[in-house]
């Protein structure tokens, strides 16, 4: 289930370096929109009191700490061993993110019960979710049998649910575009360049989810080599 010594510390921080470098982009534009500079920004977040402040804010701790924390625990180490001995590696990290994105459905109801927008949006905006929840499930799954470790996905996940969804149409309408765009290239290139080194097992010890299938007589190379 990802619960383990062996390999914690790169675990924790190469998915989340990895996941950064993706988002190199919204970061760059987080910066330039920011209206306080690098120094101060540093001051606020190293600050005691805005840590205290967000411990006692249920909306970030649910944002943050338990909605991360319970939805790779459920969808990744607890659903992959299930899936993995009977569809084999490959298939369950595509199998698995679907039933994690049909649990972001409940948005559905909230909104048509508070009628937040019309019919048609609400369920294009559903789709929508859905469709990203389901992409990122699968990068998660993937980082879970690469490293074999909880950690990496539960902190990619908090960092993602900050983020949000790359506000890519702002991004082509904003002052420094050309800039802006090129970090968003240039993120996604070296985020492909480096997916599979900064995941390889090697740098994670052994992988507990691989050894099981090996036990079973079922081994998949590709994602546990």
């Amino acid at each position: 289930m990802g619960f383990r010594l062996e390999g914690i510390f790169p675990a924790a921080l190469l998915p989340l370096l990895l996941t950064m470098i993706l988002f190199l982009g919204p970061l760059m534009q987080l910066s330039m929109d920011c209206p306080c500079d690098l120094t101060d920004g540093l001051k606020v977040v190293l600050a005691p009191r805005s840590w205290a402040r967000c411990l006692t804010d249920m909306r970030w701790l649910r944002n943050q700490v338990i909605a991360p924390l319970t939805e790779e625990l459920v969808f990744r180490a607890c659903m992959l061993p299930m899936l993995a001995p009977c569809t084999g590696l490959g298939p369950a990290v595509f199998t698995c993110p679907l039933f994690f994105g049909v649990a972001h459905f409940h948005h559905i109801f909230e909104q048509l019960r508070f009628r937040q927008s019309s019919v048609g949006s609400i369920f294009l905006s559903a789709a929508f979710q859905f469709s990203y929840t389901a992409v990122f499930g699968a990068y998660t799954a993937f980082l879970f049998i690469r490293t074999g470790h909880l950690i990496g996905p539960v902190l990619c996940h908090s960092f993602c649910n900050y983020m949000g969804f790359p506000a890519v149409c702002a991004a082509l309408e904003h002052p420094q575009r050309r800039p802006l765009l090129a970090g968003y290239a240039l993120g996604v290139g070296l985020f492909l360049l480096l997916l599979q080194p900064l995941t390889d097992p090697k740098l994670y010890g052994s992988l507990p989810l691989c050894v099981l299938l090996e036990r079973a007589g079922d081994s998949e190379a590709p994602l546990c080599s």
